[in-house]
């Protein structure tokens, strides 16, 4: 039985979406401010964390930047009333694997869910033993532990997930809205710049500090991952 933490602080929304999740044999617990919800996510294991945006004593924004600083792989998908653009970048960029936008379908948010835990692998079991490779960059789907050259690289859920990606399409050019699409379960959105900004993101730590770059951009097609 997966465990969820749900992080709102309005009590009928909190508890609308414990009771769906309880309906789908998920367990699940309730924080109603920021910071007890922070402590909660770094004190206890939980499979996935859903965060409001505007909370009490800690917005949620700064709670999804602290709870990835310590654990990096925990899937967070951001509930929030704010439907803007920058809003929804501002909270990709914190940390968030997904976002979704109040009021929402029950059915939606299950499917966000969902979505999350597979790209956390934590629904596949049988890939436990699975390993990625390019050159001397090695991912194991198990364990969640990505290796360069024998040193250990730290990534947080998303990156692991766009890594997961490039690695599965090596050697073929992927669009941002392949990766927009697959990665963040989202319609590209020409006016954000999330891919781009996680692009960087991955570069600066799998292929900054070596000497054979494996993430090109293809100027007007997208990226690709090979030997170059």
């Amino acid at each position: 039985m997966k465990k969820i933490l749900i992080v709102e602080d309005d009590r009928r929304i909190a508890q609308n979406i414990f009771r769906g999740l309880a309906a789908e044999n998920f367990e699940a617990e309730i924080a109603y401010d920021g910071i007890t919800g922070k402590q909660m996510a770094l004190e206890k294991k939980f499979d996935l964390v859903l965060l409001d945006v505007n909370l009490p004593g800690m917005k949620g924004y700064d709670v999804c930047q602290q709870l990835r600083v310590y654990k990096p792989s925990l899937p967070i998908i951001m509930l929030t009333a704010f439907g803007e653009i920058e809003d929804k970048v501002e909270g990709l960029n914190s940390g968030a694997d997904d976002y979704i936008v109040k009021p929402f379908d029950f059915r939606e948010l299950l499917a966000r869910i969902y979505a999350a835990l597979r790209v956390s692998d934590l629904m596949h079991p049988e890939t436990s033993d699975k390993i990625l490779r390019i050159a001397d960059l090695e991912m194991n789907l198990g364990t969640k532990q990505v290796r360069r050259a024998g040193q250990v690289i730290d990534l947080t859920a998303k990156e692991f997930a766009l890594l997961e990606y490039f690695l599965l399409h090596r050697g073929r050019v992927v669009s941002k809205m392949d990766l927009a699409e697959h990665v963040w379960h989202l319609n590209f959105d020409p006016g954000t710049n999330v891919v781009e900004v996680y692009i960087n993101y991955l570069r600066k730590k799998v292929d900054k500090d070596f000497p054979t770059k494996l993430i090109h951009t293809r100027p007007g097609m997208g990226y690709i991952m090979k030997e170059e």
